[in-house]
């Protein structure tokens, strides 16, 4: 059945109710033609009610300024603050020490910016923001130091496991600092205080403030002894820029080594925030990203999701889908998208900018699925001012249709489970490498079958958390405890239905494997010992029923295809009870000579994929690795394949239906008094490889099933300023949108 009321969305007001309270406030007072006024440029709110909402479930709209220690003097200040007026942002995010101090600072060995002389340019912005009612955050960055810094106290330096000191990788004038040691703890404490009470920010964001692989100075090698007995392991990389250790997931010694550097970056970021409220209790220290989603989903008031543009083969759709994981976790407490103008290659070439086509489009996915836009310029000069007209207009589209962009809950029936313990414990062997691949096949498909959809963390899947849910896909997720083995029993016990692949519930939450799957029950099979793979040339032999000569649903648009290409591996297992057989293993045969490439078994009675139906729902278990094995090759049959099984387990009419060409992302919420449903066009030759050069425009007709006991007033296209032709059918509403370029919001506004 479709979810037909919100009350099946509970959960999310349940969950996070303080927030949600803060944020329904918002929406109550809202008016509209300027009766009351929260800034000159942002959310209309009761002026006299200001204090009592918070500036985390204020703002919708965020700039950030990333300055260059060359910009004081050198740069107009009030130009900046016109164009945050025009783009009616109402959040700010300002670079403020660290590295640079961009104010007059008084703490010993916070380098000031050689351009400072005597002027305050984080202050007069800081002013000139306050007097435009902006949330206000000021920027820290504590990954690296002067020479002062090292001369003074070289035991604040990242140390390498050979005991050299490691300089910077991309400036050999700055030293790599330890994020775990004193430099954070004693000297970033007391720049934090110092801005803190000098300039009243709303919050402090760090940025690459959590480390650059393991650091072996003499304050990690005597806390991590402490903690765990061990030395600490060896690195296998020293060169990495990224935030993240760098070892082997499978060393006992390196797997305590994450759990410890998790808890001292817990332990460091709760005693910055707790030294910035002491200061300002409303104010907040925000990591720029953490290693544990569910800690900071559950500790987070406020977040900024830092993916700022594509590179290399990353999918447009990836910056929703960061959004979704974070969702998971946080509920709907803000998130704030930090998108670049700029160019976010390897090569770093940060002073030029991207096209304007391809900031539309990863900007439309982030505000789809959820998040505040923010761009960030770096250094306050210009030299190619070709973005910003582009994201003036979408600000000023967004400002013009906020009351539609203040969700309070998705309206996806689809959940896909992610697992940072199986990321985290898993992929050690030959069979078991890229495992990111499988949600990305999954992913990829439901982009495809335009399914609305959302993420779900396997560590909060107890019922209320899965209440609006009636689907989970679980792509390999290979590590599952026990405990969450019983709560997928209990969902499906309750009407839920289950989609899992490959090695899903082979593995323990340790990553130990199990004699049997976990869900062995569910899934209907028992493991037989074994992976085969990588296998070359094999087959999926695809079957009517031989009965009544009928195609299962799993086949639709299949039917002509008496053979289409297998995945890469299977997972041996035997059948504990009767399944259909519409999917059976044509096994590998040689590939080479051309003269011997026939199969030496056309068919057997292996299958393929496993169908069952379980009380109220239903489970389909796919044994091979087919949704990695589409997401590296992008067969359009495993896309088939895993659509119709997906919708076949599903078992109910979606909310929304999409004709048309093209590849289009559809995301549905829900706000106080109205429904939208976003469109977001990914149809282009450069989805895959390459930044968008164009928007190719695709016609489309939308179905949306209106929810029970709800009365459609009138239907807008938000962000084209149409007002569209309708016909309501039975609870449905049918409308076309021409020329959908890259993205498009439909409104149904309630009684």
């Amino acid at each position: 059945m479709f979810c037909s009321d919100f009350a099946d969305l509970k959960f999310y007001r349940h969950s996070y109710s303080t927030t949600m309270q803060r944020r329904d406030f918002i929406k109550s007072t809202a008016v509209v033609g300027g009766a009351f006024a929260l800034t000159g440029t942002s959310t209309l709110v009761q002026a006299s009610n200001l204090a009592d909402t918070p500036w985390f479930d204020r703002s919708m709209r965020w700039a950030q300024l990333a300055f260059v220690e060359s910009d004081p003097g050198n740069y107009d200040p009030d130009f900046w603050l016109d164009y945050f007026k025009s783009l009616h942002a109402d959040g700010v995010l300002l670079s403020a020490g660290g590295i640079v101090a961009f104010y007059p600072t008084k703490v010993p060995l916070h380098y000031r910016s050689a351009w400072l002389k005597d002027q305050d340019v984080l202050g007069y912005l800081v002013n000139g923001c306050r007097k435009m009612n902006m949330s206000i955050i000021l920027r820290t960055d504590p990954h690296a130091a002067r020479q002062n810094v090292y001369e003074a106290h070289p035991d604040w330096i990242h140390t390498l496991a050979d005991g050299s000191k490691r300089k910077h990788w991309a400036n050999p004038e700055l030293w790599v600092t330890c994020a775990l040691g004193p430099y954070n703890f004693e000297f970033m404490r007391q720049v934090n205080q110092e801005i803190t009470q000098r300039y009243k920010p709303d919050a402090i964001f760090s940025n690459r403030w959590s480390g650059h692989g393991i650091c072996y100075c003499e304050h990690c090698k005597k806390n991590f002894k402490a903690y765990s007995g061990f030395e600490l392991p060896l690195s296998t990389s020293v060169n990495n820029s990224t935030a993240m250790a760098s070892g082997d997931k499978n060393d006992l010694v390196y797997r305590k080594y994450i759990t410890w550097r998790t808890d001292r970056l817990k332990e460091l970021w709760f005693l910055w925030d707790k030294e910035i409220r002491k200061q300002k209790s409303t104010a907040r220290f925000i990591p720029n990203g953490f290693p544990d989603k569910l800690l900071t989903g559950k500790h987070s008031d406020f977040f900024f999701a830092d993916q700022q543009a594509r590179s290399g083969v990353i999918p447009p759709w990836s910056n929703g889908k960061h959004a979704k994981e974070l969702r998971a976790t946080m509920g709907m407490k803000p998130q704030v998208g930090i998108f670049s103008v700029g160019i976010e290659e390897q090569y770093r070439w940060k002073d030029s900018v991207q096209d304007n086509s391809e900031i539309r489009i990863w900007v439309a996915e982030g505000t789809a699925n959820g998040l505040l836009p923010c761009f960030v310029k770096f250094g306050g000069q210009i030299y190619d001012k070709r973005w910003m007209a582009t994201v003036e207009n979408l600000y000023q589209n967004y400002y013009k249709n906020e009351k539609y962009l203040r969700n309070t809950a998705p309206l996806a029936r689809v959940g896909i489970v992610y697992s940072e313990q199986t990321d985290k414990n898993y992929g050690g062997k030959a069979w078991q490498k890229n495992y990111h691949d499988h949600a990305n096949g999954v992913y990829h498909a439901l982009i495809e079958d335009r399914l609305p959809f959302e993420m779900v963390n396997d560590r909060l899947m107890d019922t209320e958390h899965l209440k609006p849910y009636k689907l989970l896909i679980l792509p390999n997720i290979a590590a599952l405890s026990e405990g969450q083995c019983e709560q997928l029993r209990q969902f499906v016990q309750n009407g839920g239905s289950l989609v899992a692949t490959y090695e899903t519930s082979l593995y323990d939450e340790e990553g130990k494997q199990r004699i049997n799957f976990g869900l062995a029950d569910l899934l209907g099979v028992t493991y037989a010992q074994g992976v085969e793979g990588p296998m070359q040339n094999s087959y999926l032999n695809l079957k009517a029923d031989p009965a009544t000569k009928q195609y299962h649903p799993v086949l639709k648009g299949l039917e002509e295809a008496n053979r289409i290409i297998n995945a890469t591996h299977r997972v041996k297992v035997k059948a504990n009870t009767n399944f259909p057989s519409p999917v059976t293993l044509v096994p590998t045969y040689p590939d080479l000579p051309m003269e011997d490439v026939f199969p030496r078994q056309g068919d057997t009675d292996i299958r393929e994929l496993y169908l069952r139906e379980v009380g109220q729902g239903r489970v389909a278990y796919i044994p091979s690795d087919l949704d990695r094995t589409f997401w590296q090759i992008m067969s359009t049959d495993h896309s088939k394949l895993l659509r119709n099984t997906i919708r076949w387990a599903l078992n109910e009419e979606p909310m929304v239906e999409v004709k048309g060409p093209g590849v289009i992302d559809v995301t549905t919420w829900q706000q106080k008094n109205s429904l939208t449903v976003h469109l977001v066009n990914l149809t282009n030759p450069m989805m895959l490889k390459g930044p968008f050069r164009e928007l190719i425009p695709v016609d489309t007709q939308v179905s949306i099933r209106v929810p029970q006991n709800k009365k459609v007033t009138a239907v807008h296209l938000l962000l084209s300023g149409q007002k569209p032709a309708f016909e309501n059918t039975r609870g449905l509403i049918h409308l076309k949108v021409n020329q959908l370029t890259d993205h498009e919001i439909i409104a149904l506004d309630f009684a």
